[in-house]
């Protein structure tokens, strides 16, 4: 740690340096949004739109809408399957229409062509024809995602060579674009059926996701990546041992932060400028003076990438700076991270560039992505580093961790493949773990026994199966290790991968605001969880660009129990599920007070926020009163938008709702690894 803060100190000033040198630079997300109490809406309200040209608007939706409806009438599988290419037309312009998100006079037009086009593929597929599927070029798709039901697009560069009847797979680069507060479904998809974009490698297929608008493809972004790349797997011959990620600016971002998290499914990694980390960034390029809670600085280890370096040791990296661009400051911190673990990161430098990829240095970057592609990932490596701060990252190739001793503090496993059928292991914060192959994987010798040294203990592993298959976990017992999965008293709760908070990892899966059909107890109470629900419902869809699904307490059913985490707004008064649940939440709330632990506070004025496994289906999650947890200072600069909140917190009504937070947080902490208070 001391060698990383030395050489920040030396970075910095450095940097500095560089900056005063810029002075053209440092206007843009400088001093002026550092103000919480003056935020600039985001997206701002774009224009009006004359009452002809709504006219048309309204009548092509209500055309196209007509045509989905039939649609959706169809019991053909394969015409069903194909309804959100037609859809993301649809609710992009009924979107803009209705939310004022016609940013210029020209993006009216914009819209009223993409119903044509819209209209064009309904019609299509109402004759059960989609020659849009086997479109080459650019081709801009959709799929229903999963968090919100809502359709998503996603863009795609098909090669002219891509045949559609062969059997060959492809190589595929994810490209992340860069920030655009007025990237709306809208301007997405016009731009993604006008540019190919900064790279079109031969004989590849080039995915651009959405990431649900701008925020660096985090959160429900980062959900969005993956499910854009799954559809894409679907519909096109992708081969799994070639796909990169890349990306430029915000996109620079996203790259690093895929790159440290799923570094075992891609073949490379290319990110270009774009932040690797909140504090030293926002400091530095923001010139903001921070003040961040304790939690708020464990949250960072969520998306901040250099104590993650170490898992590059599986994603070949190249990364791309402008020799003058400030966001040169991203690859240099993840250059100090990596020479930290031992790992000498290539880094290709733009000559006397800003903010913008040099042409030469293109050439070079294409030349090394090209020669990581023909060699492709390595599925069974002899050798795996993983490094966490949270379950939610917990797998690399074959190694799993299933459990860690304390989250948000670096864990760590370090595996090798040895000869004479010995694996060695070693760990740090790890109290469970699973060693597991695929059929055909494994390259152990399914005749002999296998014996598994773990932090220097020697244990008898099951051998390989017939189909050479491996699979075997370990837990900590006591000082040493255990063959097995951990074992637990049955209905004790413990986190788990998906499972583990904090209050945003809810809304990274399929959720459901439930809205209480009574009123709560307190007046004061009553009134904020009535904003606050209605804050989350209109900067889910400002944000994150979906519509919350939102059911009243009495219509849930078990099917909603078993398939969606559930927010619960209101108090045990007002929401009936509050109600059924209260006494099985480690934080109790009577009409008097709010209990947690050895602290009490009024329930009057107060009011908790918190995540937990929902007593009627503990493998969803139940939230209480809050959505995700950045507000709108953080949407102002994509560093800022981190967990705010851990996995409880306890708000006083007092202090009004603001840019940063719900109220004055006067308590909160994350539960332990059984979810009890700590």
């Amino acid at each position: 740690m001391l060698f990383y803060q030395k050489h920040l100190v030396k970075f910095t000033i450095a940097f500095l340096i560089c900056l005063t040198l810029l002075p053209s630079l440092t206007k843009a997300d400088g001093p002026k949004d550092n103000i919480p109490d003056q935020v600039r809406r985001i997206p701002g309200l774009g224009v009006e739109v004359p009452a002809a040209q709504r006219q048309q608007l309204e009548q092509g939706l209500a055309k196209l809408k007509a045509s989905l409806d039939q649609l959706k009438k169809n019991k053909d599988a394969r015409i069903k399957a194909l309804i959100p290419d037609v859809e993301i037309y649809h609710r992009a312009v009924r979107c803009a229409l209705a939310y004022q998100e016609f940013f210029h006079e020209r993006e009216i037009g914009t819209g009223l062509n993409l119903l044509k086009q819209g209209q064009e593929r309904a019609d299509q597929l109402l004759k059960g024809e989609a020659p849009w599927t086997r479109q080459t070029g650019l081709v801009v798709r959709g799929y229903i995602s999963k968090i919100d039901q809502t359709v998503q697009p996603y863009g795609l560069v098909i090669p002219d060579n891509y045949t559609f009847s062969d059997k060959s797979d492809y190589r595929c680069d994810l490209w992340f674009h860069g920030r655009g507060e007025r990237l709306s479904e809208v301007n997405f998809i016009n731009q993604q059926q006008r540019s190919r974009g900064q790279y079109t490698p031969a004989d590849t297929i080039v995915l651009h996701p959405y990431g649900r608008y701008s925020n660096a493809f985090k959160f429900a972004g980062e959900i969005d990546v993956l499910e854009a790349l799954e559809a894409t797997k679907q519909n096109y011959r992708i081969d799994d041992d070639r796909v990169s990620v890349r990306g430029f600016s915000m996109g620079g971002a996203a790259c690093w932060q895929f790159a440290v998290h799923y570094a075992d499914r891609w073949f490379a990694a290319n990110p270009g400028a774009g932040f690797s980390e909140t504090p030293l960034f926002l400091k530095v390029f923001q010139e903001e003076k921070l003040k961040p809670t304790w939690y708020e600085k464990k949250l960072w280890q969520m998306y901040d990438c250099p104590g993650y370096a170490l898992n590059l040791f599986q994603c070949p990296t190249v990364a791309y700076s402008g020799e003058i661009d400030k966001q040169k400051q991203a690859a240099d911190v993840m250059e100090l991270a990596l020479e930290k673990v031992g790992i000498d990161m290539v880094h290709i430098i733009g000559p006397d560039t800003a903010h913008k990829i040099h042409p030469d240095s293109k050439i070079i970057i294409e030349e090394k992505m090209d020669s990581l592609a023909r060699v492709g990932r390595q599925r069974v490596p002899a050798t795996i580093h993983l490094v966490a701060y949270t379950l939610k990252y917990n797998r690399m190739a074959w190694v799993t961790l299933d459990a860690m001793q304390e989250e948000w503090k670096q864990a760590q496993i370090d595996a090798r493949l040895l000869s004479g059928n010995r694996v060695e292991v070693k760990t740090e914060n790890v109290t469970a773990f699973t060693l597991k192959m695929a059929a055909g994987e494994s390259p152990l010798d399914m005749t002999q026994p296998v014996t598994v040294q773990v932090n220097g203990m020697k244990l008898e592993a099951p051998r390989p199966m017939s189909d050479r298959s491996w699979e075997v976990s370990f837990h900590k017992s006591g000082d040493g290790w255990q063959v097995g999965p951990a074992t637990y008293e049955p209905g004790q709760l413990v986190k788990k991968h998906n499972l583990q908070g904090p209050i945003d990892d809810a809304f990274m899966d399929s959720f459901i605001f439930v809205s209480p059909s009574g009123t709560c107890a307190s007046p004061t109470v009553d009134k904020w969880v009535k904003s606050e629900m209605q804050h989350a419902v209109v900067h889910w869809r400002q944000q994150f660009r979906g519509d919350a699904r939102v059911m009243k307490d009495v219509e849930i059913t078990d099917k909603e129990i078993a398939s969606s985490n559930l927010v619960l707004w209101g108090d045990p008064q007002s929401n009936q599920l509050i109600k059924k649940i209260a006494a099985k939440l480690p934080i109790q709330w009577t009409a008097d007070s709010i209990i947690v632990g050895d602290k009490q506070f009024p329930a009057d004025h107060h009011a908790p926020v918190l995540i937990f496994p929902n007593p009627l289906n503990p493998e969803k999650y139940v939230v209480l009163n809050s959505g995700f947890t950045y507000r709108e200072y953080a949407y102002l600069n994509n560093a800022r938008q981190v967990p705010m909140l851990p996995d409880w917190a306890i708000i006083d009504l007092r202090t009004p709702a603001g840019s940063q937070y719900p109220g004055k947080v006067v308590d909160a902490n994350f539960f332990d690894e059984f979810w009890r208070l700590k």
